[in-house]
């Protein structure tokens, strides 16, 4: 559905906080179709806003999937998965997780209990990943080859973190500024610079709220096929040890992130960042 909005219209839609604003808008654009208008109007965004505030609770299904622009077309994407989102959504879905809320709530369900899952195709994280549940941020990680360097300094330039230095003969990278964008590898045109990796960097939770939390990065950089894999892994322990409803930055304050990135995770980690120099 793709209806024509008033300017007014628009600007009332734009106060609805932000994590809810895709699903008002679907609601909106289906008020106006089932009285037949050929347009969103004012009128429309205040009648849904009033039965959605009444029936909040007919509203939450557990879980909130947003994605950022990257399928329509940016030219930051350090990652292509179109069909992520979906999967992602899929796999939500099977785990019910508005039945465990309503076990686990006191009260009425409302739509800030819902388990948000946030993806960024880059590092610009337009979709707001570090203050989700689970925040993705497509990553391109870089390698310096063996392939002679002509010192152009295009990589240099590309880096917004200053994190490539030309020092001899080939780049150096400084891994504590990098984050993965892979703008350098694009811009390398000897390809000195090449990807090593390309995947999602994963942060847990964040949250908004009363009491604010920035997301916690675990190691590594996991691909498409991994990813899933450790969602699974952080709502096994959300379902573990959420007892009130409380969001997962809530039980990570409790628990620690140590459970998450035991085992397997925590050996890639060690693996994958070791430091790169450009010795030869």
């Amino acid at each position: 559905m793709n209806m024509k909005w008033t300017r007014e219209a628009e600007e009332a839609v734009t106060k609805v906080p932000f994590f809810v604003r895709k699903r008002v808008r679907k609601r909106v654009e289906e008020e106006a179709a089932r009285v037949g208008a050929g347009e969103v109007t004012l009128e429309h965004v205040r009648t849904c806003q009033e039965r959605f505030l009444k029936r909040m609770e007919e509203e939450v299904k557990g879980f909130q999937v947003e994605n950022c622009f990257g399928p329509s077309g940016c030219p930051n994407r350090a990652v292509a998965c179109d069909d992520l989102p979906r999967k992602i959504e899929d796999f939500l879905s099977r785990r019910d997780l508005r039945s465990f809320l309503a076990q686990k709530v006191k009260g009425p369900l409302k739509l800030h209990h819902e388990f948000r899952v946030s993806i960024s195709d880059c590092p610009n994280a337009c979709s707001r990943p570090q203050i989700a549940d689970i925040g993705l941020i497509g990553a391109r990680r870089p390698r310096v080859s063996e392939e002679e360097c002509s010192q152009c300094g295009a990589c240099v330039e590309a880096c917004r973190e200053g994190a490539i230095l030309l020092a001899g003969k080939w780049p150096v990278i400084n891994w504590q500024k990098c984050v993965s964008c892979g703008q350098c590898i694009v811009a390398c045109p000897t390809r000195t610079l090449q990807e090593e990796k390309k995947g999602f960097r994963i942060q847990v939770g964040g949250k908004l709220g009363r009491h604010p939390r920035l997301a916690e990065e675990l190691p590594g950089i996991y691909s498409p096929e991994e990813t899933p894999e450790i969602i699974d892994r952080c709502l096994d322990h959300y379902q573990k040890h959420c007892q009130d409803g409380e969001r997962f930055g809530e039980v990570l304050e409790k628990t620690g992130i140590k459970e998450l990135t035991d085992g397997r995770l925590q050996t890639d980690d060690r693996q994958e960042y070791r430091p790169m120099t450009a010795d030869r």
